[in-house]
């Protein structure tokens, strides 16, 4: 099969997020499957641009094809980035004939955050007869409107919100991350049974290679005086952005500081400065940032922790339900999971590989961790042993692209 994906974000573990686009095209190269996925030459979420002089310029990685279009950098969330949006679906519509022609697709996918991409997608695909699909990750313009505050009769906001009506009704297929979109999607005019739930995962055997990733030694000297000092280690790995609710682990860390608990926290992002001074200004010997360490060494990273934990706030985006990729990631590692979360549905439960508490209790989250310290270690080791089994049946990229590929092929 011939597969035509469209994400403007697209990235790969060369440049960097966003995986996802990535991770399901290497699995369907692998099974025989010939992939190109048309991304923008400049992406927020990549850490290494891709090199395209000119627009539909080519590169591989894995064996997976990319196309760029060339777009302009930008930084924020503010007009720049709307720019760089418009030119990307401008030049995809202005090139959805040579890209057809070029391409021959038997299905094309637009998996763009935002859903103007179906456009030129929905022209291409008609133009050679391919299956159309409209993959899901965020919905918008409705995560725009909750976060950004911009009113439903914004002209950018109506431009999006025709362009997602008329994806549920003209896409053949619509495959989304969340799991209970169905009723929305229906309210915007979708036939449920054009519906399938692909969640979010991880490359199994790649992350398992990658476990032999050596940590500095600046990371492995303070997990190290940690250990020294008998603590038991709770573990956070991703992003330090003051909107993900990271400042309720820190006043929970605050409520343990006189018991035997450390935390250590691994990543950077744009509140990671600001954070670092909120940490600092606390005074605790008990909370310990790290910094950013290499995607190879997080699973070693995440395995010498006792625990880990993930914190969300409240948002009512969340009654759709979460696939966060940090869940699997530390399912993976068998290690039992915390998390701080009101989504409609419950990771942790559903692996039995953990606890949930409240998004932005401290109280809560503290109150699970001294259930963790004292618990049995071989309790422990069953709630990780249950968290690594759920995820690798359920949430490893072999199984999700193999899922996607047979809905997006149906008739």
């Amino acid at each position: 099969m011939n597969i035509l994906l469209i994400n403007h974000y697209a990235g790969s573990d060369l440049m960097g997020m966003e995986y996802r686009p990535f991770y399901l095209a290497r699995e369907w190269v692998a099974d025989g499957h010939k992939v190109t996925i048309v991304g923008a030459s400049f992406s927020h979420l990549r850490n290494k641009q891709p090199v395209a002089d000119t627009d539909l310029a080519v590169t591989e990685e894995d064996g997976v094809r990319f196309r760029w279009l060339r777009t302009r950098p930008y930084q924020g969330n503010g007009v720049d980035r709307i720019v760089n949006i418009l030119t990307f679906v401008s030049k995809l519509t202005a090139y959805a004939g040579r890209i057809a022609r070029e391409e021959r697709p038997d299905v094309v996918i637009c998996s763009s955050t935002y859903p103007l991409d179906i456009y030129p997608g929905e022209r291409i695909a008609r133009m050679v007869g391919a299956r159309l699909v409209f993959e899901v990750h965020d919905l918008w313009p409705l995560t725009p409107m909750l976060l950004g505050g911009y009113s439903p009769n914004h002209p950018y906001i109506r431009l999006l919100q025709h362009a997602e009506d008329r994806a549920y009704r003209n896409a053949d297929t619509v495959i989304s991350i969340l799991p209970n979109v169905c009723d929305y999607m229906a309210e915007r005019g979708m036939d449920l049974r054009k519906f399938v739930h692909v969640p979010n995962g991880i490359p199994v055997a790649a992350f398992q290679k990658a476990v032999a990733g050596e940590l500095s030694e600046a990371v492995a000297a303070r997990i190290a005086a940690e250990r020294a000092r008998g603590r038991f280690l709770m573990g956070y790995a991703g992003g330090i952005n003051m909107a993900d609710a990271i400042g309720t682990v820190l006043d929970a860390a605050a409520l343990l500081k006189d018991e035997p608990v450390s935390f250590i926290l691994a990543g950077g992002g744009q509140g990671a400065d600001e954070f670092r001074a909120r940490v600092e200004a606390t005074g605790l010997d008990n909370f310990h940032l790290v910094g950013v360490i290499p995607k190879p060494t997080v699973q070693d990273f995440l395995q010498r922790m006792d625990a880990l934990v993930v914190s969300w706030p409240k948002s009512p985006l969340y009654r759709f339900g979460v696939s966060p990729n940090k869940m699997f990631d530390y399912m993976l590692a068998g290690r039992p999971v915390v998390q701080c979360s009101n989504a409609s549905n419950d990771l942790a439960r559903e692996g039995a590989c953990g606890f949930t508490v409240p998004p932005e209790d401290p109280d809560a989250l503290a109150d699970v961790i001294r259930q963790l310290v004292h618990m049995d270690p071989a309790e422990r080791a069953a709630l990780g042993q249950n968290g690594r089994r759920f995820v690798q049946e359920n949430h490893d990229y072999r199984v999700l692209a193999s899922r996607f590929i047979a809905a997006a092929a149906a008739t």
